[in-house]
């Protein structure tokens, strides 16, 4: 690696809008990360996440339209 053309790495405290924060290191001048969601309050890593009711789209689909007859 050349000398002197890479970037300082070091040391950065990241900030949850939810309150949580964790030590990570990055190229980042500052020392700081303000972060709007994270894994302690994303829905997808909580398990809160909503399951959407695709059925009643189906068979909504299916009495504007009717079943179709299979292809032959």
């Amino acid at each position: 690696m050349k000398r002197e053309i890479h970037p300082e790495y070091v040391e950065t405290q990241v900030s949850c809008t939810c309150g949580a924060s964790f030590t990570t290191r990055s190229t980042l001048s500052g020392g700081t990360i303000r972060a709007e969601v994270c894994s302690e309050c994303h829905p997808f890593y909580t398990g809160k996440q909503k399951i959407l009711d695709t059925g009643g789209r189906v068979a909504r689909f299916e009495a504007r339209f009717g079943k179709k007859a299979a292809a032959k």
